[in-house]
């Protein structure tokens, strides 16, 4: 994964640290829609929803102004089907520099002309999910014709040189099998490599966790490889420690300790404040402290181990070092044009 510059690093750490003392949120996910092209079977996003209701751009300036958050995920939904996602993120990216921001999306609406515009509007990485390195991906989808897009799209989009793009697999008893074949395709299309995993909160179906003693058998040996391959290129974005949580996530059947709310938050497609996207209290802006005193105080869930939530469950330390040590470069930032 390309490293970040030295002083996009400093800025990055130092609103960080500031951020954690004085508990406000590292990350926030704007979820900008709730519709979505494709019906998936692990999530709870899937088709069109009432869009009547959505911010407009230049809402989310006030929020990232509010909440300072390092870092942004734009979801969904599929963010691609908002027509004026560049301008939303050009609202988040005001200032030219932080929030970091990942667009998370299945690409099923992404153009080659739509990549770099996006880049030149201050997406720093796009989060690309995969879920099988084939076909089966469109089945699980339900959309024909997705993998095929993405396989001609990615590898175009790669070669312009900006190695700002990460395939995410959100791990299942479907998909357990494939943890290293998705790598290679990382591999073969020049891209980097993410995992994340299943929660049968979001949709109630426990069909797709990791059940049985062989399933969690193969998780282990699959992420034993994925270890093994790593190297400086760093294309391997989580770290070992993220793994290592994964596999006693799957096998202790969840993960207590989760800081939702405090150390990251939702902001829904109407403007709330939600802990996760699997807890729905929803908050106004003004009253998020009250929302770490509701909830996080008192959350005793432990039914997901997901992206967000796998980046900022460690001590601070640790968190700032892996950062330090995986992604700081003291390469010069390069203009966006």
């Amino acid at each position: 994964m390309r490293k970040v510059p030295f002083i996009s690093s400093l800025r990055i750490i130092g609103r960080g640290s500031l951020n954690w003392i004085a508990r406000r949120p590292l990350v926030v996910s704007f979820e900008v829609t709730d519709s979505c092209t494709c019906y998936c079977k692990h999530c709870d996003h899937g088709g069109p929803r009432d869009d009547s209701h959505l911010m407009p751009p230049t809402a989310y300036r006030r929020y990232v102004e509010e909440l300072r958050p390092c870092v942004v995920q734009v979801s969904g939904g599929e963010p691609l089907l908002r027509k004026d996602v560049a301008e939303i993120v050009r609202n988040i990216k005001y200032d030219g520099r932080l929030p970091y921001t990942i667009l998370v999306s299945n690409w099923s609406q992404m153009t080659e002309e739509l990549y770099l515009e996006l880049h030149e509007a201050g997406v720093d990485q796009f989060s690309v999910s995969l879920d099988f390195p084939d076909e089966r991906h469109d089945v699980f989808r339900g959309y024909p014709g997705l993998y095929s897009h993405l396989s001609e799209l990615i590898p175009r989009c790669a070669r312009y040189g900006y190695d700002d793009i990460v395939l995410n697999s959100c791990i299942s008893s479907e998909n357990v099998g494939e943890i290293n074949a998705m790598a290679d395709k990382a591999r073969q299309w020049g891209v980097n490599m993410c995992y994340s995993a299943y929660s049968p909160r979001r949709t109630g179906c426990k069909d797709y966790f990791l059940n049985a003693p062989e399933q969690i058998e193969t998780l282990n040996r699959e992420l034993d490889r994925v270890e093994a391959r790593r190297d400086p290129s760093n294309w391997i974005v989580n770290s070992p420690t993220t793994l290592e949580a994964t596999r006693e996530y799957f096998a202790k059947g969840g993960r207590p300790g989760c800081k939702a709310g405090l150390r990251f938050l939702v902001v829904t497609a109407r403007g709330e404040l939600q802990p996760c996207s699997m807890q729905f209290q929803r908050y106004p802006l003004d009253q998020r402290q009250q929302m770490i005193e509701e909830f996080t105080a008192n959350n005793t869930c432990d039914q997901c181990y997901v992206s967000i939530r796998s980046y900022l469950d460690k001590p601070f330390p640790r968190l700032l070092w892996e950062n330090v040590s995986g992604f700081l470069s003291f390469q010069p930032e390069r203009p966006r044009t």
